[in-house]
């Protein structure tokens, strides 16, 4: 089962599962942010099951394995509604791991590198506390995945004491991008792709010396597939250890998609980190697992992407409305 399977991560990770040989796959969403169009090839496939629903309520079905992916995860989605995207991480996450308990079945909690906040450890480790504003605007994310793995390692002790306890993995997955992702996602690397391709000015929060490492979706994929399927059952990152600052990163869209934007600074976001870049020392030692796509075939991959979003957008845009016979 994938909570949160019609969303950008979740709805790639449903393609790989059902084209591996024995799977059957239920996808549980409530289409906040994910969208029907991303597993639609899947719906009347006899190994495919998609249900509309919230994970902030219990659910009774039989699983083995849950991949609990449901939180709405760019600023814009989970900023819109904070009092929704906190309980998503903890109500839904507590729906989640009493399914687990019942069924017996393992879970792997897709968590972030937001639970280290603002770094004073570069590159981030797993055993890194984190610094976080419990009361930023970001919080409500931040947090929520914080107290999701504290959940989660608190069933796996308690319930061991009175049971066989329930199995966890916990993936801190660092910023990702690819097809399917928002127009509307508010991160960088839509941002300015958009940006550049509509022939707009390319918007850099603060002063663009700001750093994120970059991870193509399908890397992360093969990621969490592994770690659900290993022995590791305390935390490991995901995502890719080369790093950009945001300016560069700005200046290697404009010069990939081949224009001419300006590049404007605008006011710096809050309690945006200033610093991001993982430690994947323990994800190829115990996984044997990095990433393998290379940015600019990634970015080409998702700036295709983004122009055929565009071009399908503006063609229903010259649709009328109330067309006449």
């Amino acid at each position: 089962m994938i909570t949160g399977g019609a969303g950008f991560v979740g709805s790639h990770l449903t393609d790989r599962l059902m084209m591996l040989e024995g799977h059957e796959v239920t996808v549980v969403d409530n289409f906040f942010t994910g969208r029907k169009r991303n597993i639609e090839q899947w719906v009347g496939h006899p190994n495919f099951e998609l249900i509309n629903h919230d994970v902030v309520e219990p659910l009774l079905i039989e699983v083995d394995q849950i991949y609990h992916l449901a939180c709405p995860a760019s600023p814009p989605h989970y900023m819109y509604n904070p009092i929704k995207t906190i309980k998503t991480s903890s109500l839904g996450t507590l729906n989640m791991l009493g399914l687990a308990k019942r069924t017996r079945a393992r879970l792997l909690q897709a968590s972030t590198s937001e639970v280290y906040g603002e770094t004073t450890q570069h590159p981030q480790t797993e055993e890194y506390w984190g610094h976080v504003n419990p009361i930023g605007p970001r919080a409500c994310y931040d947090e929520g995945k914080r107290v999701a793995e504290t959940m989660c390692y608190a069933y796996a002790k308690q319930v061991k004491v009175i049971s066989d306890g329930v199995e966890v993995r916990v993936a801190r997955i660092f910023n990702t991008f690819g097809p399917r992702m928002h127009m509307n996602d508010g991160r960088v690397v839509s941002n300015f792709i958009l940006q550049t391709l509509q022939a707009q000015p390319i918007t850099v929060y603060g002063h663009g010396k700001q750093s994120r490492s970059f991870q193509y979706v399908s890397d992360l994929v093969d990621g969490l597939i592994k770690l659900m399927n290993s022995n590791v059952s305390s935390p490991v990152n995901l995502g890719n250890p080369d790093e950009h600052t945001i300016m560069e990163f700005a200046q290697i869209i404009r010069n990939k998609i081949g224009g001419n934007n300006i590049i404007k600074n605008v006011a710096a976001a809050e309690d945006d980190p200033q610093r991001r870049k993982p430690d994947i020392s323990k994800a190829k030692k115990v996984l044997g697992w990095e990433p393998v796509v290379p940015l600019d075939e990634g970015l080409q991959l998702t700036i295709d992407y983004f122009r055929n979003e565009l071009e399908h957008a503006n063609k229903m845009k010259e649709v009328p409305k109330n067309p006449v016979e």
